[in-house]
Formats: structure tokens, C-alpha cells, sequence
């Protein structure tokens, strides 16, 4: 039996066993910008549904998750069900976060009184539904049965007052006599209108329900820049997760959604390990934020076609400029479609595709094959390209490992790279193929590579002598 196979053996034993319990997914201690989990260092890389697998009752979401485990993907993001969209948002067909009438499946249980306004009866907060905690607890278990991380989202803001009109929180839809405030006073801490102690609750029941999984950590807010969302609620939220697990064995891993694009963080609660953007490219946000000593994420893509093209290059380049996840939003997941089949129409706001899923497995694969734990960003590896419309990223432990990622050729780029003896190989991301790995000795300064492709990746790792 290879190390490898071994390893995944005793990995499945102890998941089995329980013994991975207590290890929550973390920061690595020895490089925490990089994720560990089961006893290796990892980045999480992801191709996921709109995160109504839970919430949306109609989602078979055991076709889902077999088929990010087929691609080699192990992340997904998880709407915990208090946000809900109506069919149609976001110019978004067959979306997974708009049930149909009737198949919204709340944390809240239902009450006896009709009038909920995408069918059934009302809310009541102050009740949790057993068939929702069920359904997320299979989910939950279903992911880590196949190493599948899950960014269990918590909140979402409201866009508009089609979102807010399906909302639990809104006082037409529950009976509690709460949340007859404006969507854009919801998450605050003076005008929620009772809502703070649903929010709580909330947190504190799941929080509560899910310490037992090592296969999580949570996003406090979605986008929490949009809706009136204030820092000092997520700071409030933050301190619930906290106090809720200070007497709970496990502790998981918090997210701050920080921005679309990037935004250079000027302030950090402290229970924040994980700084998640969108729409992160190019990924100036890394290099903005690499000081905090945190994993950086772009836990969303789109708005830029249906292809597959833009979105594999965003996440070879985000990651190869030290991030550690990389999520990308996939429309081919759908009802009916959980196995990520459905043809969606070219007006979609993103793209998704099997071989695009497939594409990034490769990448996951390319990472894997790294000294994670050693590499930092390293520009400066980069001392010319040519044609200037061809980019490169570098990872580099200088003199023992190079990871770069080019993209615009073919042309040529110099790297300063240590004197040594190396095993190059060359790696097609788009075609999901290595070349044969040769050695190659170099005495140290400038290297001169030729960059046959549009796009192509280079793994350098040291010999011994």
C-alpha cells in the first residue's frame, strides 16, 4: 500500500471512529494562511449549487455532494435558511435559493396561522422546525463522509423587498409580533425591532447543533456591505458563535465577508480567521490583507459570462497568489439537475460546467502536490514577462519550491530562482495535463523560461545532491 493510500485509510478509520472529532477544521499552526484539516494542510476549492441545499426541500442534495467528491472539490457554501429568494432574482433561472411554494424549509417552525407569503402557514420564532435540524444534520454528515468543508452562511442582508416580503423576520410572515422595521434596519444593534434576540437564538441553536462536525466553520454574514448590515452586529455575532462554543468541545472557524473586488482590512474581531471576498479578481485583496495572517477566500464568482475560461484563470491566480479558497458559484446545479447537468441560458449572471469542475480538481490536485505550509507569495520571483499582456503568479520557498501560474502566452518570463538541481514540471489547466518531469540544474539568478501556451502552470521542487 502507497504512503498515500495509507494515509487516506487511517484518515477514513478515524472519521469513522470519531477520532477527528475533536479537530475542527483550523488554521494551520504552521502557516496560517493555508487550512488544516485531518492531519494535512490544505486549500479548499469548490464549484457549488446557490446555497439553498438545505432550505429548498425539493434539492437532492446526496446527488450534489457525489458529484463535487467525483470532481475532487471539498467546499460549499450553506444558506442556514433565513434568507430565502423569489423565483426570478438576480435574472437566476432554476435557482436553488427560491423554492417552490410551499418547499421552503426555515430553521423557524410553522405556526398554526395561514398567511406565509409563498405559501403555508406562518412562522414562529419562537420555535425550531425537527424537519429542517434533520435535513441539515444529513447534509452536514453527507459532506463529511465525502470531505466536503461547508461554509455554513448564518445571515444574508436584503437586496430589495422581493427578498424581505418572503422573510421569516418580516412581522407579515411570523406571529411573534417582530420585525416591523425596514429590510435595511434588520441586522443592527438599535433598529431591529426585536429582531436581535431571534438572531441569537439562531445562532446559538445552530452553532450548538453542528459543534459535533469537524467539517465546518461559518460565515457570519453573506455580503453584509449591501442592507444596512452594521460592522458592530457582526462584531455582536461574532461574540455569540464565541460564547456559545466556550463551553461546547469543539471550536470552528469564523468568516467575514469583507467586500466585492478588494478592500484592505483596517480592523479584524478577533474570533476572525477567515477574510472572504467576491468577484476577487485580479486578487489584489491577498496581497491588501496578507499581514492578518488569516486565510484569504473568494467564496463567490460571476458576472462575467457563462464560460469557462475567466473563472479557471481567476482561481489559478487567486490561489497561486496565496490565497486558500477558492468557491465558485455554479448555475448547472439545479432541481432536477443536482448532478450539475442543467443547461442554463447565456443570460445567467456566472457559469459552471462539469469539465469546468473537473478543471479545478486539477488544480486542487496541483496544490496538493506542494509544501503548502512552507510557500509564501513571492512577486519579486517574477523579474520579466514577455509580451507584456502575459501574466504570472509565483508561490516560491525560495531555493527549495516554485509554483507558478502564467497566462496570456505563449511568450517568456524570468524568474529569479536558487542555484540547485530541480524536478520541473510543466502543467496544462485547461487540458488537465502534466508533462513528463525532467531534472535540471541551474546555478541560481535570472532563468529564462519559454511559455508555449495561453496558459500554463510550472512546479519546481529542489533535489537532494
Amino acid at each position: 500500500m502507497s504512503c498515500r493510500n495509507w494515509l487516506c485509510g487511517l484518515s477514513l478509520l478515524l472519521w469513522i471512529t470519531g477520532a477527528w472529532a475533536a479537530e475542527p477544521l483550523a488554521l494551520h499552526p504552521e502557516n496560517p494562511h493555508y487550512f488544516a484539516f485531518r492531519g494535512e494542510a490544505k486549500v479548499l476549492i469548490g464549484s457549488g449549487e446557490h446555497y439553498g441545499a438545505v432550505l429548498n426541500a425539493d434539492f437532492d442534495f446526496i446527488k450534489y455532494l457525489d458529484e463535487l467528491a467525483a470532481c475532487r472539490l471539498q467546499h460549499t457554501r450553506l444558506f442556514s435558511g433565513s434568507y430565502v429568494e423569489p423565483q426570478g432574482a438576480f435574472n437566476i433561472t432554476r435557482n436553488t435559493l427560491a423554492p417552490a411554494p410551499g418547499r421552503y424549509l426555515a430553521p423557524w417552525a410553522r405556526s398554526n396561522e395561514p398567511g406565509y407569503a409563498n405559501g403555508g402557514n406562518k412562522f414562529d420564532l419562537n420555535r425550531w422546525s425537527d424537519e429542517y435540524f434533520q435535513r441539515l444534520h444529513a447534509f452536514i454528515q453527507a459532506a463529511s463522509q465525502r470531505e466536503v468543508i461547508v461554509e455554513v452562511n448564518l445571515f444574508c442582508p436584503f437586496y430589495d423587498e422581493s427578498q424581505w416580503n418572503l422573510s421569516p423576520q418580516n412581522a407579515r410572515n411570523n406571529i411573534n409580533g417582530v420585525g416591523t422595521v425596514a429590510r435595511t434596519d434588520v441586522y443592527t444593534l438599535d433598529k431591529h425591532g426585536g429582531l436581535l434576540a431571534v438572531h441569537e437564538a439562531l445562532t446559538r441553536k445552530i452553532v450548538t447543533e453542528l459543534n459535533r462536525y469537524d467539517n465546518i466553520y461559518y460565515e457570519i454574514c453573506n455580503e453584509p456591505y449591501f442592507g444596512g448590515v452594521t460592522q458592530a452586529w457582526q462584531d455582536h455575532i461574532a461574540d455569540v458563535i464565541v460564547h456559545t462554543e466556550a463551553n461546547l468541545p469543539n471550536k470552528h472557524l469564523i468568516s467575514m465577508n469583507i467586500a466585492n473586488g478588494a478592500k484592505k482590512v483596517e480592523q479584524l474581531h478577533s474570533a476572525v480567521s477567515i477574510l472572504n471576498f467576491h468577484y476577487a479578481f485580479p486578487p489584489d485583496a491577498v496581497a491588501m490583507n496578507y499581514h492578518w495572517n488569516r486565510v484569504i477566500g473568494e467564496n463567490e464568482t460571476g458576472f462575467k459570462g457563462t464560460g469557462d475560461d475567466y473563472y479557471r484563470r481567476e482561481a489559478w491566480e487567486f490561489l497561486l497568489a496565496g490565497g486558500a479558497l477558492f468557491s465558485h458559484l455554479d448555475y448547472s446545479f439545479a432541481v432536477g439537475y443536482e448532478d450539475g447537468t442543467f443547461d442554463y441560458p447565456s443570460s445567467q449572471p456566472g457559469g459552471g460546467s462539469r469539465r469546468l469542475r473537473h478543471q479545478l480538481g486539477y488544480l486542487r490536485r496541483f496544490m496538493e502536490q506542494l509544501d503548502l505550509v512552507r510557500l509564501r507569495p513571492s512577486p519579486q520571483t517574477v523579474r520579466m514577462v514577455e509580451p507584456t499582456s502575459l501574466s504570472a503568479r509565483v508561490l516560491a520557498e525560495p531555493g527549495r519550491q516554485y509554483a507558478a501560474y502564467f497566462w496570456g502566452g505563449p511568450g517568456a518570463a524570468v524568474l529569479e530562482i536558487g542555484p540547485g538541481r530541480y524536478q520541473m514540471c510543466w502543467c496544462d489547466p485547461r487540458e488537465m495535463t502534466d508533462s513528463p518531469v525532467m531534472t535540471v540544474e541551474h546555478a541560481g539568478g535570472p532563468w529564462r523560461l519559454s511559455v508555449t501556451k495561453a496558459e500554463a502552470a510550472l512546479r519546481l521542487r529542489a533535489t537532494e545532491p
